[in-house]
Protein backbone atom coordinates (compact mmCIF):
# COMPACT_ATOMS: atom_id res chain seq x y z
CA UNK A 1 0.00 0.00 0.00
CA UNK A 2 1.59 3.78 -1.17
CA UNK A 3 2.16 5.50 2.42
CA UNK A 4 4.69 8.38 2.49
CA UNK A 5 8.01 7.68 2.84
CA UNK A 6 9.94 8.97 6.11
CA UNK A 7 13.26 8.90 3.80
CA UNK A 8 11.94 10.84 1.24
CA UNK A 9 10.68 13.55 4.56
CA UNK A 10 13.51 14.00 5.84
CA UNK A 11 15.66 14.39 2.02
CA UNK A 12 12.86 17.62 1.50
CA UNK A 13 14.23 19.87 4.33
CA UNK A 14 15.37 22.00 1.57
CA UNK A 15 11.65 22.80 1.61
CA UNK A 16 10.14 25.46 3.09
CA UNK A 17 9.06 24.48 6.83
CA UNK A 18 5.27 26.05 6.41
CA UNK A 19 5.15 24.07 3.37
CA UNK A 20 6.36 21.08 4.39
CA UNK A 21 4.53 21.28 7.61
CA UNK A 22 1.03 21.75 5.32
CA UNK A 23 1.80 19.00 2.78
CA UNK A 24 2.58 16.70 5.53
CA UNK A 25 -0.42 16.88 7.44
CA UNK A 26 -2.88 16.86 4.49
CA UNK A 27 -1.04 14.08 3.58
CA UNK A 28 -1.39 12.34 6.20
CA UNK A 29 -5.34 13.24 6.77
CA UNK A 30 -5.64 11.86 2.97
CA UNK A 31 -3.63 8.74 3.08
CA UNK A 32 -3.84 7.29 6.82
CA UNK A 33 -2.70 3.90 6.76
CA UNK A 34 -2.49 3.71 2.87
CA UNK A 35 -4.30 4.46 -0.51
CA UNK A 36 -6.71 0.93 -0.74
CA UNK A 37 -7.79 2.45 -4.28
CA UNK A 38 -4.31 3.32 -5.75
CA UNK A 39 -3.16 -0.30 -4.12
CA UNK A 40 -5.23 -2.09 -6.62
CA UNK A 41 -3.05 -0.97 -9.41
CA UNK A 42 0.18 -2.29 -11.29
CA UNK A 43 2.67 0.52 -10.53
CA UNK A 44 3.06 1.22 -14.17
CA UNK A 45 5.59 4.77 -15.48
CA UNK A 46 2.63 7.06 -16.58
CA UNK A 47 3.05 10.60 -17.77
CA UNK A 48 0.33 12.94 -16.76
CA UNK A 49 -0.93 16.71 -17.05
CA UNK A 50 -2.50 19.28 -14.75
CA UNK A 51 -4.91 21.88 -16.45
CA UNK A 52 -6.34 24.62 -16.12
CA UNK A 53 -10.35 24.98 -16.64
CA UNK A 54 -10.65 28.72 -15.91
CA UNK A 55 -8.89 31.38 -16.49
CA UNK A 56 -7.00 32.86 -12.75
CA UNK A 57 -3.74 33.65 -10.98
CA UNK A 58 -1.92 30.42 -10.44
CA UNK A 59 -0.14 29.97 -6.83
CA UNK A 60 0.80 26.91 -4.79
CA UNK A 61 3.64 25.39 -6.93
CA UNK A 62 6.10 24.64 -4.13
CA UNK A 63 3.08 22.51 -2.10
CA UNK A 64 1.94 20.97 -5.05
CA UNK A 65 5.54 19.90 -6.02
CA UNK A 66 6.05 18.84 -2.22
CA UNK A 67 3.00 16.76 -1.94
CA UNK A 68 4.02 14.76 -4.93
CA UNK A 69 7.64 14.45 -4.09
CA UNK A 70 6.81 13.19 -0.21
CA UNK A 71 5.62 10.03 -1.76
CA UNK A 72 7.74 9.46 -4.23
CA UNK A 73 11.03 11.18 -5.57
CA UNK A 74 11.35 9.68 -8.57
CA UNK A 75 8.66 11.92 -9.76
CA UNK A 76 10.23 14.13 -12.57
CA UNK A 77 7.28 17.24 -12.57
CA UNK A 78 7.82 20.03 -15.66
CA UNK A 79 6.18 23.11 -14.10
CA UNK A 80 5.14 25.29 -17.19
CA UNK A 81 4.12 28.12 -15.42
CA UNK A 82 5.06 30.21 -12.21
CA UNK A 83 3.42 31.51 -9.17
CA UNK A 84 1.98 34.84 -9.90
CA UNK A 85 1.40 34.19 -13.71
CA UNK A 86 -1.88 34.52 -16.06
CA UNK A 87 -3.38 31.19 -16.33
CA UNK A 88 -6.08 30.25 -18.86
CA UNK A 89 -8.66 27.88 -19.98
CA UNK A 90 -7.27 24.54 -21.44
CA UNK A 91 -3.43 25.08 -20.68
CA UNK A 92 -1.01 22.87 -19.64
CA UNK A 93 0.47 23.86 -16.30
CA UNK A 94 2.71 21.04 -15.20
CA UNK A 95 3.44 17.53 -16.77
CA UNK A 96 3.98 14.67 -14.83
CA UNK A 97 6.11 11.14 -15.11
CA UNK A 98 6.74 8.35 -13.02
CA UNK A 99 4.89 6.04 -10.80
CA UNK A 100 1.03 5.66 -11.64
CA UNK A 101 0.43 5.08 -7.93
CA UNK A 102 2.12 7.67 -6.26
CA UNK A 103 0.72 10.61 -8.78
CA UNK A 104 -2.77 9.07 -7.58
CA UNK A 105 -2.16 9.02 -4.51
CA UNK A 106 -0.83 12.80 -4.20
CA UNK A 107 -3.52 13.96 -6.85
CA UNK A 108 -6.26 15.38 -5.12
CA UNK A 109 -3.95 16.72 -1.70
CA UNK A 110 -1.72 19.16 -4.07
CA UNK A 111 -4.63 19.84 -6.05
CA UNK A 112 -6.57 21.34 -3.22
CA UNK A 113 -3.34 23.57 -2.59
CA UNK A 114 -3.04 25.00 -6.15
CA UNK A 115 -7.06 25.29 -5.74
CA UNK A 116 -7.57 27.00 -3.40
CA UNK A 117 -4.03 29.62 -3.35
CA UNK A 118 -4.97 30.48 -7.04
CA UNK A 119 -8.48 31.15 -5.64
CA UNK A 120 -6.97 34.05 -2.76
CA UNK A 121 -4.64 34.42 -5.68
CA UNK A 122 -6.72 35.25 -8.19
CA UNK A 123 -9.32 37.22 -6.04
CA UNK A 124 -6.46 39.53 -4.64
CA UNK A 125 -5.76 40.09 -8.05
CA UNK A 126 -8.90 41.11 -9.03
CA UNK A 127 -9.37 43.27 -6.13
CA UNK A 128 -6.11 45.17 -7.17
CA UNK A 129 -6.65 46.05 -10.22
CA UNK A 130 -9.91 47.68 -9.37
CA UNK A 131 -8.27 50.22 -7.20
CA UNK A 132 -4.84 50.32 -8.81
CA UNK A 133 -5.23 53.85 -10.17
CA UNK A 134 -5.40 54.87 -5.82
CA UNK A 135 -2.70 54.67 -3.62
CA UNK A 136 -4.65 52.23 -1.85
CA UNK A 137 -3.09 49.06 -0.87
CA UNK A 138 -5.23 45.70 -0.19
CA UNK A 139 -4.50 44.02 3.02
CA UNK A 140 -5.16 40.52 4.21
CA UNK A 141 -6.40 39.45 8.01
CA UNK A 142 -6.12 36.66 10.31
CA UNK A 143 -9.91 35.37 8.62
CA UNK A 144 -7.38 32.62 7.41
CA UNK A 145 -8.39 28.87 7.31
CA UNK A 146 -7.02 27.17 10.11
CA UNK A 147 -3.74 25.69 9.43
CA UNK A 148 -2.93 27.28 6.45
CA UNK A 149 -2.40 30.42 7.72
CA UNK A 150 1.46 31.64 5.78
CA UNK A 151 0.36 29.33 2.81
CA UNK A 152 -2.85 32.32 2.51
CA UNK A 153 -1.08 34.90 3.10
CA UNK A 154 1.79 33.93 0.44
CA UNK A 155 -0.84 33.45 -2.32
CA UNK A 156 -2.45 37.20 -1.19
CA UNK A 157 1.68 38.65 -1.97
CA UNK A 158 1.32 36.71 -5.47
CA UNK A 159 -1.76 38.47 -6.52
CA UNK A 160 -0.51 41.89 -5.84
CA UNK A 161 -1.35 42.17 -2.52
CA UNK A 162 0.39 43.56 0.65
CA UNK A 163 0.23 41.08 3.71
CA UNK A 164 -1.61 42.60 7.63
CA UNK A 165 0.40 40.90 10.68
CA UNK A 166 1.17 37.39 10.16
CA UNK A 167 -0.34 36.97 13.78
CA UNK A 168 -0.60 38.41 17.48
CA UNK A 169 2.61 38.13 18.15
CA UNK A 170 4.26 40.31 14.93
CA UNK A 171 2.33 43.68 15.59
CA UNK A 172 0.02 45.46 18.50
CA UNK A 173 -3.39 46.05 17.34
CA UNK A 174 -5.79 48.07 19.84
CA UNK A 175 -9.17 47.15 18.77
CA UNK A 176 -12.60 48.30 20.67
CA UNK A 177 -12.62 45.59 23.66
CA UNK A 178 -8.27 45.84 24.28
CA UNK A 179 -9.79 49.77 24.83
CA UNK A 180 -12.66 49.00 26.79
CA UNK A 181 -10.78 46.30 29.29
CA UNK A 182 -7.70 49.13 29.28
CA UNK A 183 -10.04 52.20 29.97
CA UNK A 184 -9.52 54.58 27.05
CA UNK A 185 -7.77 54.91 24.19
CA UNK A 186 -4.87 57.05 25.35
CA UNK A 187 -3.50 54.54 28.66
CA UNK A 188 -4.10 51.42 26.43
CA UNK A 189 -1.55 53.41 23.75
CA UNK A 190 0.76 54.34 26.60
CA UNK A 191 0.97 50.68 27.82
CA UNK A 192 1.45 48.64 24.50
CA UNK A 193 4.21 51.73 23.67
CA UNK A 194 6.00 50.39 27.50
CA UNK A 195 5.82 46.81 26.48
CA UNK A 196 6.53 46.28 23.14
CA UNK A 197 8.36 49.85 22.25
CA UNK A 198 9.40 47.96 18.77
CA UNK A 199 6.59 46.50 17.57
CA UNK A 200 4.08 48.35 15.42
CA UNK A 201 1.01 49.92 16.77
CA UNK A 202 -2.22 49.74 14.83
CA UNK A 203 -5.19 51.38 16.74
CA UNK A 204 -8.64 50.82 15.62
CA UNK A 205 -11.16 53.90 15.93
CA UNK A 206 -14.92 53.60 15.52
CA UNK A 207 -15.68 57.93 14.83
CA UNK A 208 -14.05 60.99 14.35
CA UNK A 209 -13.35 61.69 17.57
CA UNK A 210 -11.48 58.57 18.70
CA UNK A 211 -9.62 59.51 15.36
CA UNK A 212 -8.87 62.69 16.76
CA UNK A 213 -8.12 61.12 20.27
CA UNK A 214 -5.50 59.28 18.22
CA UNK A 215 -3.90 61.70 16.15
CA UNK A 216 -2.27 63.50 19.33
CA UNK A 217 -0.86 60.78 20.21
CA UNK A 218 2.66 59.75 19.33
CA UNK A 219 4.21 56.45 18.58
CA UNK A 220 1.36 55.13 16.71
CA UNK A 221 1.92 53.22 12.90
CA UNK A 222 -1.13 53.68 11.70
CA UNK A 223 -5.25 54.46 12.47
CA UNK A 224 -8.05 51.59 10.93
CA UNK A 225 -11.50 53.22 10.61
CA UNK A 226 -13.97 50.76 11.15
CA UNK A 227 -16.82 50.80 9.57
CA UNK A 228 -16.73 54.52 8.50
CA UNK A 229 -18.98 55.90 6.17
CA UNK A 230 -18.08 57.06 3.09
CA UNK A 231 -18.92 60.86 3.75
CA UNK A 232 -16.38 60.44 7.39
CA UNK A 233 -13.56 58.45 5.87
CA UNK A 234 -13.18 61.62 3.57
CA UNK A 235 -12.93 63.28 6.08
CA UNK A 236 -10.64 61.20 8.28
CA UNK A 237 -8.01 61.04 5.44
CA UNK A 238 -7.65 64.95 5.52
CA UNK A 239 -7.98 64.85 9.30
CA UNK A 240 -4.87 62.59 9.21
CA UNK A 241 -3.15 63.75 6.08
CA UNK A 242 0.53 64.35 7.25
CA UNK A 243 -0.03 63.04 10.48
CA UNK A 244 -1.27 59.59 10.24
CA UNK A 245 -1.43 56.26 7.32
CA UNK A 246 -5.05 55.35 7.23
CA UNK A 247 -6.28 51.63 7.02
CA UNK A 248 -10.36 51.04 6.46
CA UNK A 249 -12.16 48.14 7.35
CA UNK A 250 -14.95 46.40 8.05
CA UNK A 251 -17.73 45.52 4.81
CA UNK A 252 -16.06 46.53 2.30
CA UNK A 253 -16.25 43.84 -0.78
CA UNK A 254 -16.31 44.59 -4.46
CA UNK A 255 -19.31 46.57 -4.80
CA UNK A 256 -17.45 49.41 -2.64
CA UNK A 257 -14.01 48.90 -2.84
CA UNK A 258 -13.41 51.90 -4.95
CA UNK A 259 -15.36 54.02 -3.63
CA UNK A 260 -13.44 53.27 -0.27
CA UNK A 261 -10.13 53.41 -1.92
CA UNK A 262 -11.04 56.79 -4.33
CA UNK A 263 -11.11 58.67 -0.59
CA UNK A 264 -7.51 58.62 -0.35
CA UNK A 265 -7.22 56.03 2.45
CA UNK A 266 -3.97 54.11 2.25
CA UNK A 267 -4.72 50.69 3.23
CA UNK A 268 -8.07 49.01 2.52
CA UNK A 269 -8.01 45.59 4.50
CA UNK A 270 -10.22 42.51 2.98
CA UNK A 271 -11.09 39.35 5.22
CA UNK A 272 -13.32 37.92 2.32
CA UNK A 273 -10.08 36.99 0.20
CA UNK A 274 -8.91 34.36 2.63
CA UNK A 275 -11.96 33.13 3.78
CA UNK A 276 -14.20 32.91 0.87
CA UNK A 277 -12.81 30.60 -1.51
CA UNK A 278 -13.75 29.44 -4.56
CA UNK A 279 -11.60 27.54 -5.86
CA UNK A 280 -9.88 27.44 -9.35
CA UNK A 281 -11.10 24.54 -11.69
CA UNK A 282 -7.74 22.76 -12.33
CA UNK A 283 -7.65 18.77 -13.44
CA UNK A 284 -5.03 16.31 -13.39
CA UNK A 285 -5.17 13.58 -16.30
CA UNK A 286 -2.77 10.47 -17.77
CA UNK A 287 -2.00 10.63 -21.08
Amino acid sequence: MLVMSQHVLFMSLSTNKYVLNSVVLALEEDLGTGDVSADLLLDKINTAEIISRESGIICGIEYAQSTFLLLNDNLKLDWKVKDGEDINPGQVLCVLKGSSKAIISAERVALNFLQMLSSVATRTHYLVNKINHTNAQLLDTRKTIIGLRFAQKYAVKCGGGVNHRMGLYDCVILKENHIIASGSITLSVKIAIEKYPNLPLIVEVEDLNQLQEVLKLSGITRALCDNFLISDLIQAVVMAKGKLPLEASGNINESTIVEVANTGIDFISIGSITKNIQAIDLSLRFI
